[in-house]
């Protein structure tokens, strides 16, 4: 099987403009002004999402369709930088118990109403701290709008400067108080066609096809967006989005959006470029969850004896064809601030995973140790294949494996809602920052039945739970990354859920496609500083 390593990945996309666009400023792209006008049409290596605009995030789909529409607070830069948005600043008090926001002054949604302070005290306590936190914002007891332009608000302990502002700039968008106050949140029919504050408003929404966006001719930056239109459109598989570039009728795919080989040979045509940038608020990892209310998966040895069977190297190789690498705990080695290298980890030694069964009870008799049955959420290619491997290095040490590859939305319902699995396989992404998206993954508080891409193995540990609450009120940087270590230590050795490998993300676009910002969560940005050099 041909691959196509990391090395060739960047090399095959070094000078073009995209690398350029994406990945700061290069010579000669600072002196370009960017043109006005166009359709540019996108799209991802995923699946169309359920809904446009999903409160409780929904996974990356929803994120990267609602975020063209509504807007956060602030935004974090690729030098990790926080700017401003619908929020100039973000101030702490001294004992870090409150904050000051001062807001845009002279922005409207797009049906025209006002944006204003009211809008950020409904949304800090009737859609933040219940609904998109995940429990993160637990200590915020009050809201108070001072004026039209200014908030206030208060928390109950001390909250650190770096995470707030990390969930201000994360999945916390803002939505329009008259449209979603005293009605259900979940249901809401503004969810299909999101009414916000941003640079693109909703045309329309052609469910199996795409969603048209236009401009916005009264955002509060009159210089954005520069496209008249865009365009976000699905295809059936990677196979097709490689065909859609080279038929003219895609401009711009993030996360990994045509298979491995075919980003190499479209690189080399110079039509196309391919590059990392854009990622480092955004890691990504094929994932495992041990259903630890199951009688046999509940106990940690076992979980850590089938981890033996699981070679990395392969999944990295030949599955994802280079573009990922071994995991070595369960927050990205790309993580700058929590990464920790010197955690227990588990060898690909199936002699050893079949001797550690042995020693738990689980020998072989009749042919097999036990039946287990496994659900790979199937809207990557490449869970399916994980899938299809996993059953083959388990049968290989005596277990019989059902396996079930179900289309998304069942998917989501086996593994988030019924818990129907022994173990499933999934992919958990996430920000610098660890809570709330990596947290939730693994609290007592990320249990919540029918909430996506939370704690699907139902793992409750209460020491872990401790951890992560004096995480989030500890101001002092380098105790807090003492603390992301030790709830990173408990993780490693019991082992409920298990990023398997890191992948490594990747834009691909046509050659004439500019991006005049560096984002570093390109997916979930409003794509208003891309232009067309055409």
């Amino acid at each position: 099987m041909d691959t196509i390593s990391r090395r060739d990945l960047l090399a095959g996309a070094a000078g073009l403009a995209l690398t350029s666009a994406i990945g700061g400023t290069a010579s000669g792209q600072a002196a370009r002004t960017p043109k006005r006008g166009g359709t540019l049409v996108g799209s991802w290596g995923g699946f169309e999402p359920q809904a446009l605009f999903v409160p409780p995030g929904g996974g990356s789909s929803p994120n990267m369709t609602s975020t063209k529409v509504l807007e956060r607070l602030i935004r974090l830069d690729e030098d990790l930088q926080f700017r401003p948005v619908l929020a100039l600043s973000v101030t702490p008090a001294a004992d870090f118990r409150s904050y000051t926001i001062k807001l845009r002054p002279n922005v409207k949604w797009h049906d025209g109403a006002d944006f204003t302070a009211d809008d950020v005290v409904f949304n800090a306590m009737d859609y933040w701290k219940p609904i998109s936190s995940g429990g993160a914002l637990n200590a915020l007891v009050s809201a108070e709008a001072v004026d039209k332009e200014t908030v206030v608000l208060k928390f109950n302990a001390t909250v650190p400067d770096f995470f707030l502002k990390s969930i201000l700039a994360g999945r916390t968008v803002t939505i329009p108080k008259h449209i979603y106050a005293g009605k259900e949140m979940m249901t809401n029919p503004a969810n299909n066609l999101p009414i916000g504050t941003g640079p693109f408003k909703v045309r329309e929404w052609v469910r199996g096809s795409h969603v048209e966006y236009v401009r916005n001719e009264n955002y509060w930056d009159p210089q954005l967006p520069y496209v008249d239109k865009l365009v976000i459109r699905w295809w059936r598989d990677p196979a097709s989005r490689s065909a859609a570039f080279e038929a003219g009728q895609l401009d711009f795919a993030v996360f990994n959006p045509i298979p491995a080989p075919d980003v190499k040979r479209l690189v080399d045509t110079r039509r196309f470029t391919a590059v990392t940038e854009g990622y480092k608020n955004t890691a990504w990892a094929l994932t495992t969850y041990f259903n630890t209310q199951r009688e046999i998966f509940k106990r940690a040895d076992v979980r850590r004896a089938l981890l033996h069977a699981v070679d990395r190297e392969f999944i990295s190789d030949t599955i994802y064809f280079g573009r990922a690498k071994p995991a070595t705990g369960h927050i990205p080695s790309s993580n700058s601030l929590f990464y920790f290298k010197d955690l227990p980890t588990y060898s690909f030694d199936p002699d050893k995973a079949g001797k550690l069964l042995d020693a738990a009870g689980y020998p072989i008799r009749n042919g097999s140790r036990f039946t287990m049955n496994i659900v790979s959420a199937g809207w990557f290619e490449e869970n399916v294949k994980a899938g299809q491997y996993l059953r083959q290095a388990f049968e290989d040490i005596g277990i019989k494996v059902d396996l079930a590859i179900p289309d998304r939305a069942t998917s989501l319902k086996r593994i988030y809602t019924d818990y129907e699995f022994d173990m499933a396989i999934s992919n958990n992404s996430g920000p610098l920052e660890l809570a709330p998206q990596w947290t939730q993954s693994y609290t007592t508080s990320g249990i919540v039945k029918g909430a996506a891409f939370r704690n699907a193995s139902r793992y409750s540990n209460p020491a872990l739970d401790k951890l992560v609450d004096q995480y989030l009120v500890e101001t002092d940087p380098k105790k807090r990354q003492a603390l992301a270590r030790e709830f990173q230590l408990i993780l490693a050795t019991e082992a409920p859920v298990t990023s398997l490998v890191e992948i490594v993300s990747a834009t691909v676009a046509r050659s004439d496609v500019r991006v005049a910002a560096n984002y570093a969560d390109v997916l979930g940005e409003s794509w208003a500083h891309i232009w067309l050099d055409r």
